[in-house]
């Protein structure tokens, strides 16, 4: 029985505590959630600034940041966001050695939200014929 009600007692701290954590939490919002950056020729490399704001109540902490393939890189902010601040995730897509064609880069940024994983999209057509990469 004692263990019984350790337990509950765990489940109810925990679950008061995420739900406290949820409505305290930083909120990351995108201006813009994807970027078409049009076409261009394979070989060439494009960048685009993915501005956010924090619209939640305490400072937000970018914790790591990766895309779909190694051809694209994200930089974000080390330091923290405060509540009403903003930032920009810096993203770059090095298109040599691609195919030409449609190109949909998925980039995840994980921080102190709820949920942790934030998600923006770099979009786009490589044109003419691939460059091989040295």
């Amino acid at each position: 029985m004692l263990l019984s009600a350790c337990h509950q007692s765990n489940g109810s701290t925990t679950a008061s505590n995420t739900a406290g954590n949820a409505e305290n939490a930083p909120v990351m919002k995108f201006e813009k959630e994807s970027h078409d950056f049009g076409k261009m020729p394979v070989g060439d490399k494009v960048s685009y600034d993915f501005k956010f704001t924090n619209t939640g109540k305490s400072p937000l902490i970018i914790t790591d940041g990766y895309a779909s393939c190694g051809c694209t890189k994200p930089e974000w902010p080390k330091t923290p966001i405060k509540p009403g601040e903003s930032g920009i995730i810096h993203v770059t897509f090095n298109s040599q050695g691609k195919s030409p064609g449609l190109q949909d880069k998925l980039i995840t940024i994980t921080a102190n939200t709820t949920p942790a994983q934030n998600m923006v999209h770099l979009i786009g057509e490589l044109t003419g014929s691939p460059v091989p990469t040295k």
